[in-house]
């Protein structure tokens, strides 16, 4: 079962009097329970269709489904509750909450579903941050953290919602090598035990080492899969 189906899939961008053309016609289909790793030169659209999948960014010609879900015909709110509730997001900025200490940004995302106990809430939230090797820092906010530290968080919270799909932009960019494997290891026990689909855009041959799949794109069309 494809859980993303990517189809001719454009994306454009005005740039004063020019445009860019970030996708070029993608065609992608991804298994549920997938480990994928798209990998390609800087400015080669990894990034879009990482925000494409993730119902960031719409396309501006194909079809992208996710889910079953066509997303160019999905109202504000359809979108919000797709992310919400299938998709969890790892960025390179983070996108942690400066007043919210550790704790609090990775329950965030449970609370806005306000379908779980504080019980649960708790147990979950627990779990994530020992897993990601942080329960000494359970309460400091995001500027008292390293670099590193922030990216633990940033995957911690988009893990704690047990999502259908991860989808990770560089998330091993800020982490040391012991850390990077330790996340990884993690990622992948949650892909074989929860069939939780994550999808990579990488520079890291260490990320490489752990995915089933990878896929090439360059000049925004996809060069090559294995």
């Amino acid at each position: 079962m494809n859980v993303i189906e990517i189809t001719g899939v454009k994306k454009n961008y005005p740039l004063g009097t020019t445009t860019v053309h970030a996708l070029r016609g993608v065609d992608l289909q991804v298994a549920k329970g997938s480990f994928l790793s798209i990998i390609g030169p800087s400015g080669s659209g990894k990034t879009t269709l990482l925000n494409i999948i993730g119902c960031i960014d719409s396309p501006s010609a194909g079809s992208a489904k996710i889910q079953g879900h066509e997303i160019t015909a999905l109202n504000d709110r359809q979108i919000t509750d797709l992310r919400l509730h299938k998709i969890g997001f790892i960025f390179q900025t983070f996108n942690l909450i400066p007043v919210l200490n550790v704790r609090e940004n990775v329950e965030f995302p449970l609370l806005l579903m306000r379908k779980y106990s504080k019980k649960e809430i708790d147990t979950r939230v627990e779990k994530l941050i020992k897993g990601v090797g942080l329960s000494e820092y359970i309460a400091h906010k995001p500027a008292e953290l390293s670099g590193g530290q922030r990216q633990r968080v940033a995957i911690a919270r988009a893990l704690v919602t047990n999502p259908d799909i991860v989808l990770a932009d560089e998330p091993t960019a800020n982490l040391d090598s012991e850390t990077s494997e330790a996340i990884l290891q993690l990622m992948r026990d949650l892909n074989e035990t929860e069939k939780t689909t994550f999808i990579f855009s990488t520079h890291d041959p260490e990320v490489l080492k752990y995915a089933k799949n990878i896929v090439k794109i360059k000049d925004g069309l996809i060069v090559g899969q294995e």
